[in-house]
């Protein structure tokens, strides 16, 4: 079937609801947590040189940049259409095909791409101290800035993994040319960056802003990361705590040719002033923010709460339905979901969260929702008479949140 025709069928088949298949993701330098509900035997499944999978991309049209046996749909989203999902098409061609039929005319006209993934980034370990370039430094390779957020999702987090503590810029006091001597000491063995940095115990159920340009080192709780549309980073620690060895490489990745070596160069993409923010911690922490008054919402059967709001590109919420109860939820903006708990019916599609996924098999737990679909409300029943139903929503930009702005200035 032709590709515009087989999307447009789903459209109407999942009443602007897609069902998307999991994406799992590879990390050479990674070390798989297994809390991500793949089967125990699949955490290598493409192979030991790729590294173990310890991520999940949701909604994603970004291609996962994964050296060179990285296929050419790494990372990407495809939307499972016809009879048992046996029909594919990528969520990137569904966009390009359709864009503001499914995004909307406003994020069409600004970025002519669904511009946001999110993804569980589930780790045994704490990750190097390293970097997402800014905009001006990102286009020097072709791409775009990375901002992204983190939330720690209790249903994920059975364990805190090796070190449930993430490091995040550097004291307040730190000069410059410290760590600009720590950079230079990337191949002589431990370059002790992490001895510049503050390290912070992470909490279930809450999260951080991490603004492209901001250090940090994540820790090891199995982690929600909504985030803009990019890959980009760079590594700036050499050994880690359990002595694993970084490869010099991905301290020069996503650098201009003609910038390897130039030290300095490294330096400036750093965000100086956000790295050295004494309130760092008052400023870039998020718990959740109810959507609306808690007692009105409790009554209709559900509580929804903004659980990543402090970047203006990309935003979630948490969404938990109550036993038995059936609710309707508008939003103003397409979005990405994926469940964590319980079953149900999500629009008129079949809504369960497995205990264990087999790798290459198809789930009930992810879908995405058209901006038509999500203005008109999302019918939500919870057919469950003891356990809630919890949903994570992603979006890229959503004009609900001003709300939340509005009356919480300090959330901005």
């Amino acid at each position: 079937m032709e590709k515009k025709s087989m999307l447009e069928k789903a459209l109407e088949e999942g009443k602007g609801i897609f069902r998307l298949a999991p994406v799992w993701v590879s990390r050479s330098f990674c070390r798989p947590g297994k809390r991500i509900k793949l089967h125990p035997d699949d955490y290598y499944a493409m192979g030991a040189d790729r590294g173990g999978i310890d991520e999940r991309w949701l909604s994603s049209a970004t291609w996962a940049e994964n050296g060179p046996k990285t296929r050419e749909d790494e990372g990407m989203s495809y939307i499972a259409a016809g009879k048992e999902g046996r029909e594919k098409i990528l969520l990137r061609d569904a966009v390009e095909l359709l864009g503001p039929e499914i995004i909307g005319d406003r994020l069409w006209r600004k970025y002519g791409k669904w511009p946001m993934f999110s993804k569980f980034f589930d780790n045994a370990g704490p990750l190097p101290h390293h970097i997402h370039h800014r905009d001006e430094h990102a286009k020097r390779v072709g791409a775009e800035g990375k901002p992204e957020m983190y939330f720690f999702p209790s249903q994920l987090n059975n364990h805190g993994g090796e070190f449930p503590f993430t490091f995040f810029g550097f004291h307040p006091d730190t000069a410059k040319d410290e760590v600009l001597e720590a950079l230079k000491n990337f191949t002589r063995g431990d370059n002790k960056i992490l001895d510049l940095s503050r390290a912070y115990k992470l909490a279930l159920d809450t999260g951080f802003d991490v603004p492209p340009g901001v250090m940090h080192a994540p820790g090891s709780l199995c982690t929600y990361e909504p985030q803009f549309a990019s890959d980009v980073y760079a590594m700036y620690q050499s050994v880690l705590m359990n002595g694993q060895v970084l490869e010099e490489e991905l301290l020069w990745k996503n650098s201009p040719q003609e910038e390897y070596g130039n030290y300095k160069y490294l330096l400036e993409v750093i965000d100086w002033e956000l790295n050295v923010d004494p309130k760092f911690y008052e400023n870039r922490f998020m718990a959740p923010k109810p959507v609306k008054n808690t007692d009105e919402m409790s009554e209709e059967g559900y509580l929804e709460e903004w659980i990543c709001y402090k970047c203006e590109k990309v935003c979630a919420k948490r969404l938990t339905v109550f036993p038995g109860r059936t609710v309707t939820i508008k939003d103003s903006a397409a979005y990405g979901m994926i469940a964590l708990q319980g079953q149900g019916t999500f629009g008129s599609w079949k809504l369960e969260t497995p205990s264990l996924i087999r790798f290459g098999e198809l789930t009930n737990d992810e879908f995405f929702v058209t901006e038509t679909a999500a203005k008109n409300g999302v019918a939500i029943t919870n057919t469950s008479d003891c356990e809630n139903i919890v949903i994570l929503k992603h979006f890229s930009e959503n004009p609900d949140l001003e709300l939340l702005h509005k009356k919480n200035p300090e959330t901005m």
